[in-house]
């Protein structure tokens, strides 16, 4: 049963907001003068609402303004304009080989699809932006009504490209618990590791229980060696880097058989 789709999260898998400025609570609280923990204590706690469609940002920049006595429609245009300029400039400052990777998938015959938790202006950016036609399903938590690591917004993407959980390899950064909950439904999931650094705000950390890429074209070796472990070749491959990084040994299990990956050592230049 070979690998026929390939499945993505968005946000520090394909593009990243660490690349360009920020404008999350903390910034947009210095914007319009409210105390940053004035201004959390309203955010923070309609996460969710806003993740599965319930509240625009535009609907909750309005409310916290006006609890807050500075309302104005213009500043809620500029906060929300704002946020919407700042996620447009993560798609212009993308890993080098995400567009080639995305193109060589589609060469290839795979299926290509997104699972994203996202807010109404991040949907809307992620609609018009230059990704878009790499996609054959896309899942947005904002227009579904549900956001991962509920199961059933991984099972309507797989569903809809009419393939079976086994047939996938899921690509995350592994917020929201994305990869256990793609390893527990039965697909492939590798950890997107091109974008994360230490000694950054960003929430997800390298987790040693999953596969780590290094470099989204590296995706293709994994992918290979997949298939040619189900083809009944073999029980025991061993995937070979021409990346020339070193490498340490690591046992990983899959639909049944053994593939033995080589992950990347860490070095002082790495």
């Amino acid at each position: 049963m070979k690998i026929k789709a390939v499945i993505f999260d968005m946000f520090e898998t394909l593009i990243t907001h660490y690349q360009c400025p920020l404008y999350f609570g903390a910034q947009m609280a210095a914007d319009v003068g409210i105390p940053e923990e004035n201004f959390q204590a309203l955010w923070r706690p309609t996460e969710d609402d806003r993740t599965i469609g319930k509240l625009s940002v535009e609907e909750v920049v309005e409310m916290i303004l006006r609890k807050n006595e500075c309302y104005s429609e213009q500043l809620v245009k500029r906060i929300v304009e704002k946020r919407i300029a700042v996620k447009e400039e993560c798609f212009q400052n993308l890993h080098p080989e995400i567009i080639p990777m995305l193109s060589e998938l589609k060469k290839r015959g795979l299926a290509v699809g997104l699972i994203s938790n996202c807010y109404s202006e991040e949907a809307d950016v992620i609609r018009h932006s230059r990704l878009m036609p790499y996609f054959d399903a896309v899942y947005l938590s904002y227009e579904q009504g549900i956001q991962k690591p509920d199961e059933e917004i991984f099972c309507r993407c797989v569903d809809f490209l009419s393939v079976k959980p086994e047939e996938c390899v899921y690509v995350g950064d592994g917020g929201s618990y994305e990869l256990e909950t793609a390893r527990r439904l039965g697909m492939n999931a590798v950890q997107a590791a091109w974008y994360l650094k230490e000694g950054t705000l960003q929430p997800s950390k390298r987790k040693p229980e999953f596969l780590q890429v290094e470099r989204p074209m590296e995706l293709f070796e994994y992918v290979e060696k997949l298939n040619f472990a189900r083809s009944g070749t073999g029980e025991l491959l061993l995937l070979r880097s021409t990346h020339g990084a070193a490498y340490n040994d690591r046992v990983i299990g899959t639909d049944q058989r053994l593939i033995k990956m080589r992950t990347h050592h860490e070095t002082n230049n790495h």
